[in-house]
This record gives C-alpha cells, structure tokens and sequence, in this order.
C-alpha cells in the first residue's frame, strides 16, 4: 500500500486539476514577473479636500466635463461665494430675451480716456492743484447711462441667481458650469462698473477742488472720493430718471465730511503727528552755525588785538559801528550819524572810514584761513590810516 505524502489530500488522487483554479494560478504566475504602477489614492478623504482645493462640485456622471482653475480664478471664486450678490432690480431681467435685449440690441457706447489722470496725480504729490477733465472726456447722456446700469445690474442679477442655486443644494458647492458662468458674469459686471466709474472721474476732482478742509491731504481726499464714485455706481438705480452725476456729487461729499470728521476726532485722540521736517539730518546746518560763530570769534580777537594794522580811528568806528565789545569799552552800537558827531566828521567820512576798516579785516581773515601771503613793497601803515584823518586822531571817545 502506497503511502500517501505528507499534506496531500489521498481522496483526491485520480482527480483532474479544478480549470478556474489552474487558470488563477497561471494568472498569478503570469503577474509576477511585472512592474506594478503606483496607484492613485480612491479615499474618499482624500477626494474630499481634491474637490475643496478645486472649489467645483464633482460630477455624477462620468459624461460630465470637469474643470480645472486657475490659482487666482479659485480666489475670485471663492470670493463671489463668500457673500450674496446684491443688484439694483429692473422688470427687463424678467423678459424671457432679457440678455439678447440687454447686451445684443444695445447701442455701442464709446469707452472712456483716461490717459489724463495720472499726470494730475502727479500735480497733486507735486503740491499743484489739479486740472480736472480734459477735452476727450466722454460724456454721457441719460439713455446711455441707462443701458450701461442695466447691463451691469443684469450681469449681478445672474450673479445672485446662481448663488441661489448653488446654495439650495446639500453640497453648496459649484459645478463646472456653475463655476464658469459665474466667473464670466463676475468679469462682465467687473468690466461694466470700471467703465462707469472711469467715465465719472473728473466728478471727484470738481468736488475736491470745492471743498476747502485745511486738515485733510488733497491726495487722501481724492482717494476717499475715489472709493465714494465706486459705492455710487454699486447703488444707483437709473430707472428713477435721474443723473448719475446727481446721486454721485452728493456721495463724493458726504465722503469727504465723514473724512474730515474722522481726521478731526483722530487729530483730538492723538494731538502729535508725523512731521517730515524731523527726520531731516541737521548736520549742515549745526556745522553752519559753528563755522559763523567761530569766525566771529575770531574777528573779535582781530579787532581787540589790532592784528589787521586798524588805525585808532578805524578801531573805534568798528567798536561802536557793529557793538564789537573790547576789554575796554562796552557800549551799544551807534549809526554813523552818531558816530560822526562824536568824532567831528560826516557820516558820509565814517563810512568811508568803516569800508576801508572792514576791507582790512577782510584781507586779515582770508590770511588766517589761507595762509600768509607773500610780502609786497608796501607804504608803512602808522597809526593814521589815512592822511585826511590826521585832524581826528586826537579827538577821543567817552
């Protein structure tokens, strides 16, 4: 008798190999000697954050079209989803052609110029006033104010219409066309309200140039009302008659009341302010001042030790002329009528005499700094300066 090997089943000699098993068998074999390819992760977690990094619903089917966004398409997308669009209503956004009414039957509106703003910005950081408007500025009537608003208010009523149905979901999330139509509505209501505000920037500057608020920047007020035109354009409703540049002067100056009113409550919070005159360096002007008092020091000690060669007569019309103080003398300065009565002369010859005083001081001063000149045959300077001044040299002051 055969003995059967240890863990072979002995009821199953004679049996033919089960096909389904030989054949996974020979799949496995035929497996192993293949490069297995990483596989992409099906968790539903990891889905999840897939379809919230994107920000679109993913589709049920698998006919459905799937879209890919761009960094900043995903910002703006969420930010139309981060609040509820509001519009100015019409009762053409009910009319079945409403869109074809709206943008395809409108009559083409011609686009603002703009090129002048910015060199009167220029201006006003220059301290100039402002030149507001120039001659290519485009003016519009009441029916084209109309059809711009409402374009515009149709392309936020789209806006809002898709929130709606976005929002009424469990998901509350979009889906590729939701995506896309509201990135296209977001662009055309974007477009609309620059061109209107655009068209209405010379409103700003007339205002500013009429209002007068010492304590507000000219610049910062232009920039308020700036910000006014734009609030202006998202809430005016053109279908009560009225200009655009109406309701818009009125915001532009409540704008820059509430501007000054809340520059006067910061300046009573906080009394000190920046000052630009402070963050100047004061070198040159402290090494002005020490250079004006060291010369001036310096021709105190020529006038008082006679090292310019003054005559007595000079030494005295410069002493009491400019309030030189001597060791000697203290007096206050006197006018060369004054000083002519007291040496018996005009006051025509003490100036002469002061010119000639000052002319040597001058020479003396220029030595110092410079250096000493070369000696020159000169006359020898005694104690008169000039011959004509010899009658006075005797005559003294008290």
């Amino acid at each position: 008798m055969a003995v059967p090997i240890f863990g072979e089943n002995p009821h199953a000699q004679g049996r033919r190999p089960c096909p389904a098993r030989a054949g996974a068998a020979r799949r496995t074999d035929s497996r192993e000697p293949m490069i297995q390819r990483p596989r992409t992760s099906r968790s539903p977690l990891t889905q999840a954050g897939r379809r919230r990094r994107i920000g679109v619903k993913p589709a049920r089917s698998r006919g459905r079209s799937r879209v890919d966004l761009s960094p900043a398409e995903q910002a703006t997308l969420a930010r139309i989803l981060s609040k509820e669009q509001d519009y100015i209503h019409s009762p053409e956004f009910e009319r079945p052609d409403a869109e074809r009414r709206i943008y395809d039957e409108a009559p083409e509106i011609r686009k603002p110029d703009t090129s002048w703003y910015h060199p009167v910005m220029d201006d006003l950081s220059g301290g100039e006033r402002a030149r507001s408007g120039s001659s290519s500025q485009v003016l519009l009537t009441a029916a084209e104010e109309r059809v711009l608003f409402l374009q515009f208010n149709y392309a936020r009523h789209r806006i809002r219409a898709i929130q709606e149905e976005i929002w009424s979901t469990p998901e509350r999330t979009p889906t590729a066309a939701q995506a896309r139509e509201l990135l296209k509505w977001n662009e055309v209501a974007e477009r609309l309200r620059e061109q209107i505000a655009n068209t209405n920037l010379a409103l700003v500057l007339a205002m500013a140039k009429r209002t007068r608020m010492s304590e507000v920047d000219f610049a910062e007020m232009v920039s308020e009302g700036n910000m006014a035109l734009l609030r202006a354009v998202d809430k005016f409703d053109a279908e009560r008659g009225f200009k655009f540049s109406t309701y818009a002067c009125r915001a532009i100056l409540k704008a820059f009341s509430r501007q000054g009113m809340k520059q006067t409550k910061h300046r009573q919070r906080f009394p000190a302010e920046y000052d630009p005159n402070l963050q100047r360096s004061d070198y040159l002007e402290t090494k002005r001042a020490e250079r004006v008092r060291d010369e001036a020091a310096e021709l105190r000690r020529i006038v008082v030790e006679n090292t310019a060669d003054l005559s007595e007569i000079e030494r005295q019309v410069i002493e009491h002329r400019f309030g030189i103080q001597t060791p000697l003398k203290n007096d206050k300065p006197l006018t060369l009528e004054q000083i002519g009565k007291m040496i018996g002369v005009t006051k025509e010859r003490v100036r002469q005499i002061q010119n000639k005083a000052l002319a040597k001081l001058r020479e003396q001063m220029d030595e110092i700094r410079e250096g000493p000149r070369p000696e020159e045959d000169d006359e020898p300077s005694g104690g008169v300066a000039d011959p004509d001044d010899a009658h006075i040299t005797g005559f003294g002051l008290n």
